[in-house]
């Protein structure tokens, strides 16, 4: 009786404890780790839906539900949850795709268990009646939602196990952590090897696919042709200039056949089968005019040539029209990287992240998937550099790993020659005569980029017959499908369109005599979000026809941001460059929800009496007065919404000595009053409702996630924390403003 009590108490400790009895045995014995795991799943499921680890977004919530209920073996349950997770995720669109090998396995072990059946035959039962349900134009996707990383995920999971070694309890993150590496290794160390083959079967039987070795300007590039059986006659070609080399080249391929063109597929210089240099960027605008000359003489092309992809892929496009061949008839750049613009430097500030990214295509003939997603690893290299107070030349250096790329990349700050050859400048765009369809969206990472060129394009061409679509999209949502939720925010219904229809029907429109696209109203067609609507206009300037100046003062001294104040005053903003430890800062917008604003100042908008709709990019000019000759502007324009949630608006990041030329540095003179215009910022269209207010942040960048700028004058990237002298002081002069643009019916 007293051992029984004591088991109990031992269990309401743990309970309240949020901790869970797992035996240390488990972790090295996988017996009993199969034993285990159901149980321990079925303990964390009811604190999942608690209010204390209940998570915020519906969407999070689902995903680990399902998940933790196919470790504990309720497939039946599971299915439901992964039923709704996709409806909460995505429209129609998304089809059955999204999670698909966890929705065969659920349904291949209660086929097992129903029938008494093998797995291996349950397996395939389920399979084959998954695929002839399958929308055709979702076949494509098939391999890379099957293609699993089994070692990856063993890894993972054996990593988490190790760190209970010599315990008896496990708390709760710990445990959801551990069932949800155990849910992926699980599934996937059980179908793929079966399910590829199935699916490479089914492959067989629609497509015909060829590979080839092309010898284009003395350099080898691997070309993979794609074809539909049925389609025996010759088709215009949908050509993907891909640098990320592996199975996502047969899905390129497979969906342009999908479509009925011919999909062809070339890596670049380095990636499968070539055993040349791999210099990401440089040589596309040569490689590619002779890969589409080939690929429009051959028998299966009837001599028309269109280009797709996103961003590495969008910027391909790009150089392709740097000198168009005459069989390239057209481009739907997505997402487009704008090399030397927003990468590897927004604004002339280089990110961390470039480093991340050359090791992701370079370490390997195809992608280092493993590595690039390790945020751990790379989190700490970042962490590591920051606290060093090293260069950030040396960043390369740190990760163990020196990079000839990384270091030709930081030799040009500017946008100068290097970064110019690789895409048209300038003049080159008056040369582009072929129709262009662009998409990007308000959370794209390479939005910047994407609008550089459509920019650029109209500027120099007054005829260009280039069309934007841009919406609530992120950068994979931009070049695929509109997600129903966005950064754990849910989109409008009529934004939720296929991006894969919509870039074919374009192609069908110049390629095959087809109808134009119905949502391409005019030039620019964009959507307003919290409206359900989409407006069209002739060129980005008419997305607003009105503005708001915010100017950089307190409420406490005016009746409004919005009125040019009355007297000349300014906040003084201090920062330690040399300070490693520096304590974050935080503006609270209610219980659930705070912005982060270290080395930022915060300025408050009074609360707005009626809707507005903001539509467009931020601008303005800082007038401020530092103490050094340089340093990187850091911007934030948040809604605080009545509800007490707040929305990033836009951002806006800038060497100030670029600010007025992104080709010449102009130095800043130390203590005097100097103007800094506010370009390329994020474009936002959103409507902001009655009782919410704007925050603004305005601040410097000093990160581990980009170069600091010690504003020496030195090349920013050999300045070291021995340079940052004394604190840095900045004077943000009361007449700067943000102009906020506004769009009214």
């Amino acid at each position: 009786m007293k051992f029984k009590i004591l088991l109990a108490l031992i269990f309401v400790n743990l309970i309240q404890a949020q901790k869970f009895y797992f035996p240390k045995t488990t972790v090295t014995d996988s017996l009993i780790l199969e034993k285990q795991m159901p149980e321990l799943a079925q303990q964390v499921i009811p604190h999942l839906q608690s209010v204390k680890y209940k998570p915020e977004n519906t969407v999070d919530l689902m995903d680990n539900l399902f998940r933790l209920q196919m470790v504990a073996q309720d497939y039946k349950n599971s299915l439901a949850s992964l039923s709704e997770n996709r409806d909460l995720f995505a429209d129609n669109n998304m089809g059955g795709y999204r999670y698909i090998g966890f929705e065969l396995y659920s349904l291949a072990k209660m086929e097992q268990k129903e029938n008494n059946a093998s797995f291996t035959n349950a397996l395939q039962k389920v399979f084959n009646q998954k695929y002839q349900s399958l929308p055709e134009k979702l076949i494509p996707r098939l391999e890379l939602a099957l293609n699993g990383d089994v070692r990856e995920s063993r890894k993972q999971l054996k990593k988490v196990l190790d760190k209970q070694k010599g315990k008896d309890s496990i708390d709760y993150r710990t445990a959801l952590a551990l069932c949800k590496n155990y849910q992926n290794y699980k599934t996937y160390s059980g179908i793929k090897p079966q399910v590829m083959q199935l699916l490479a079967s089914k492959d067989n039987e629609k497509f015909i696919t060829e590979t080839k070795d092309l010898k284009i300007n003395g350099n080898t590039l691997t070309i993979t042709i794609i074809r539909k059986k049925e389609n025996t006659s010759p088709l215009p070609v949908i050509l993907t200039n891909n640098i990320y080399a592996g199975p996502i080249d047969g899905f390129f391929g497979k969906r342009a056949a999908t479509y009925d063109y011919v999909g062809v597929v070339v890596n670049t210089r380095g990636k499968r089968n070539s055993n040349d240099a791999n210099n990401p960027f440089e040589h596309e605008s040569q490689d590619l005019y002779e890969v589409i000359d080939w690929v429009s003489k051959q028998p299966w092309c009837n001599g028309k040539v269109g280009m797709i992809g996103g961003s590495y892929l969008g910027f391909s496009q790009w150089a392709a029209v740097k000198k168009v061949h005459p069989a390239l008839k057209t481009i739907v750049p997505q997402v487009a990287v704008g090399i030397g613009i927003d990468y590897p430097a927004q604004n002339n500030v280089f990110m961390s992240y470039m480093l991340q990214w050359i090791q992701y295509v370079t370490n390997n003939k195809f992608t280092d998937e493993a590595d690039f997603t390790n945020a751990v690893k790379w989190d700490s290299i970042f962490t590591k550099w920051y606290k060093s107070g090293k260069s950030f030349r040396s960043l390369d250096k740190i990760s163990g790993k020196p990079s000839k790329i990384f270091q030709r990349w930081l030799d040009h700050p500017g946008y100068d020659e290097y970064w110019q050859k690789m895409v048209p400048y300038k003049e080159d765009f008056s040369k582009i005569n072929i129709p262009i369809l662009t998409t990007t969206g308000y959370y794209d990472d390479d939005q910047i980029g994407a609008l550089y060129y459509f920019k650029q394009h109209h500027q120099y061409n007054k005829n260009a017959d280039h069309y934007l679509v841009i919406g609530p999209y992120n950068h994979g949502g931009a070049q695929s499908f509109g997600f129903t939720y966005v950064n754990g925010n849910p989109i409008d219904p009529v934004a939720r369109i296929s991006i894969d229809d919509l870039a074919f029907s374009w192609f069908d429109y110049i390629l095959k005599g087809g109808k134009k696209p119905e949502i391409l109203k005019d030039k620019i067609n964009f959507h307003v979000m919290n409206t359900n609507t989409w407006k069209h206009v002739a060129d980005l300037d008419k997305m607003h026809n009105s503005s708001l100046k915010f100017y950089l003062q307190d409420t406490k001294n005016t009746s409004s941001v919005f009125s040019k104040p009355e007297s000349h005053s300014f906040t003084r903003q201090t920062v330690d460059l040399k300070n490693r430890n520096q304590k974050d800062t935080y503006y609270k917008v209610s219980k659930k929800d705070s912005i982060k604003t270290t080395n930022s100042v915060a300025f408050e908008s009074e609360v707005l009496d009626k809707d507005i709709v903001m539509s467009g990019n931020m601008s303005g000019v800082f007038n401020v007065s530092v103490n050094k000759k340089d340093f990187d502007t850091d911007t934030y324009l948040y809604q605080i919404s009545p509800d007490g949630k707040s929305y990033l608006l836009s951002t806006h990041i800038v060497r100030a000595s670029y600010a007025k030329d992104n080709e010449n540095r102009q130095l800043l003179e130390p203590n005097k009053i100097e103007q800094i215009p506010i370009k390329n910022s994020y474009v936002m269209s959103r409507k902001i409702e009655k009782g919410s207010k704007f925050l603004l942040l305005v601040g410097v960048n000093n990160n581990p996630n980009w170069q600091i700028n010690y504003g020496s004058g030195k090349d920013v990237s050999d300045e070291t924390i021995k340079d940052a002298g004394e604190p840095l002081e900045i004077k943000w002069y009361n007449d700067s403003y943000v102009e906020i643009p506004v769009y009214k019916d």
